[in-house]
């Protein structure tokens, strides 16, 4: 590694910064860039355990 290095030393905070930045006015730049096309999928019940049904067939207690 050499001294000469073409980019300056940045700190890790301003960097973050400095990529944030760069999402939003990349967003920003295109309608509905919210949605991502392609990866929406119908909602599915969350509901699709089935009841055990053992005491009822064996007539438990």
């Amino acid at each position: 590694m050499s001294e000469n290095n073409e980019r300056p030393k940045v700190n890790l905070a301003d960097a973050i910064r400095q990529k944030l930045e760069q999402k939003k006015q990349h967003s920003s730049s295109k309608p509905g860039a919210s949605f991502q096309a392609g990866s929406a999928k119908p909602l599915k019940s969350q509901n699709n355990k089935k009841p055990n049904n053992q005491r009822r067939r064996t007539g438990g207690s």
